[in-house]
């Protein structure tokens, strides 16, 4: 008869249990893959909603551009004799407002389709702006009698033309409406834009006072490219959670339940750039100076994101990196059983449980999408606390032990959740508990022997 199999160590049991928790990193990850494609799942289905709607708006203006002529005188030598040939070609000078004032009225939606949902708005933009005509044009390399102020033009920037909507533009210039052509709009925008032919030579005599009413639809966010000496851009909405971005942050702003309302002041001195320029000698644009310190180019610009309160598939990622913690304590548990209580545990018995810890994550991503992440994270624990509850039980041959499990998981599940709750906190909380765990598993382990050596000895 061959002799029955030596019993074996804890520590050959231990790490039985450390090899099986390895191997479950690879479904880990794979979760952590398909939360991955979800999102982007979603972030297309997200842009698909908001097709024809109105990509995320950055509006500029309004400037006024000015043709003027520009002579210049070269020597050249025809028939052996040199003559000097004088000719005049046409440039552009714009002239950014010494004053602007937006007001822009956003009126957020939500669009669904499916399971997916986007956050669209309609923005109702309406201000006042003011030119005057500086006196030392020859800066400039111009003069005011070179100045075709009857050929000017207002020209006005939207990032996605195509989510103007409603009433059509209306852009008066001291009180006298003006028609509106597409296009011409200023570089920040990529062209995009409208603009309007002007008469402006009563800019001579005194300032130019241009009012403007347009909306636009858009998704996302809604930004200012703001050019001028002193310009206020105020923004209001029934939306609760705004995100204020950008290289500029509002001076004055209040969040309600009830909606927004931000208020940012800029002056040509924060952007970097004179009121004037000339295709001659462009003056340094904001665009330019920030690509010049190599920041981002969204740091020339004030920024509102209309955010979704929750993040679902940001949450769903971050419970899964906590995954070996459910692994590590329910492994740590059975362990504790099979060597002090003496129920054996089996490596297929490790590798299930582990696996109903795994699909925990599935689950809550799946329920997470339809029904939002809060009662999604009440199902999948309650589900899986009840299928591992009842295994255990089986396992461990104990109801009893069985409902130590059950307590572990709800344990661990709720400090799951305070963790994924106070962000900043989380790694605090998450050392402390790990402190305390470790603690009690080196109490209650105290007197094992590990290795077999006793064992060894008596024989």
């Amino acid at each position: 008869m061959s002799e029955p199999r030596p019993p074996r160590t804890p520590g050959i049991k231990l790490l039985f249990a450390l090899l099986i928790a390895t191997f479950l990193a690879i479904p880990l990850f794979t979760v952590y893959l398909l939360v991955y494609d979800r999102q982007n799942q979603s972030q297309t289905a997200q842009r698909s909603i908001a097709e024809g709607w109105g990509g995320p708006q950055s509006i500029s203006g309004p400037v006024l551009v000015i043709p003027y002529a520009a002579t210049s005188n070269e020597t050249v030598t025809e028939n052996g004799k040199q003559t000097v040939k004088t000719t005049t070609a046409w440039h552009e000078l714009t002239l950014s407002p010494d004053t602007a004032d937006i007001r822009s009225d956003v009126k957020p939606d939500v669009r669904k389709r499916s399971i997916y949902e986007a956050v669209v708005y309609a923005a109702r933009n309406k201000g006042a702006a003011r030119f005057v005509l500086p006196a030392d044009l020859s800066r400039w390399g111009t003069t005011r009698a070179a100045l075709a102020l009857d050929r000017a033009e207002l020209r006005f920037g939207i990032s996605d033309a195509r989510g103007l909507f409603g009433a059509p533009p209306v852009v008066a210039a001291d009180g006298t409406a003006l028609e509106l052509q597409p296009g011409k709009g200023p570089s920040e925008t990529g062209g995009s834009g409208f603009f309007t032919a002007l008469d402006a030579r009563a800019l001579g005599a005194k300032p130019l006072r241009v009012t403007f009413d347009y909306a636009v639809r858009g998704n996302g966010s809604i930004a200012l490219l703001p050019q001028g000496g002193d310009t206020r851009w105020t923004v209001v909405s029934s939306w609760a959670n705004p995100s204020f971005q950008g290289g500029f942050l509002p001076s004055e702003r209040t969040v309600a339940a009830n909606g927004f309302k931000a208020t940012w002041r800029v002056g040509n001195l924060a952007l970097g750039r004179t009121l004037i320029s000339t295709d001659e000698r462009p003056e340094a644009t904001a665009q330019a100076v920030v690509e010049g310190r190599g920041l981002q180019s969204s740091s020339a610009e004030a920024r509102v994101d209309l955010v979704t309160p929750v993040d679902l598939y940001a949450q769903v990622n971050r419970s899964v990196k906590y995954g070996f913690l459910f692994i590590g304590f329910t492994f740590m548990a059975l362990l504790l059983f099979d060597l002090i209580g003496g129920v054996k545990v089996s490596p297929i018995e490790y590798g299930l449980v582990g696996a109903g810890l795994v699909l925990f994550f599935v689950m809550l991503l799946a329920f997470a999408e339809v029904i939002g992440f809060s009662l999604a994270y009440c199902v999948a624990g309650g589900a899986i606390i009840a299928l591992l509850t009842a295994y255990s039980s089986a396992v461990l041959r104990s109801w009893r032990r069985g409902g130590l499990i059950a307590g572990l998981l709800t344990a661990l599940y709720g400090v799951l959740y305070v963790l994924l709750s106070l962000e900043d906190l989380s790694l605090l909380i998450g050392s402390l508990l790990l402190f305390a765990a470790l603690a009690a598993v080196m109490y209650l382990t105290r007197g094992l022997d590990w290795g077999g050596r006793e064992a060894v000895t008596e024989a």
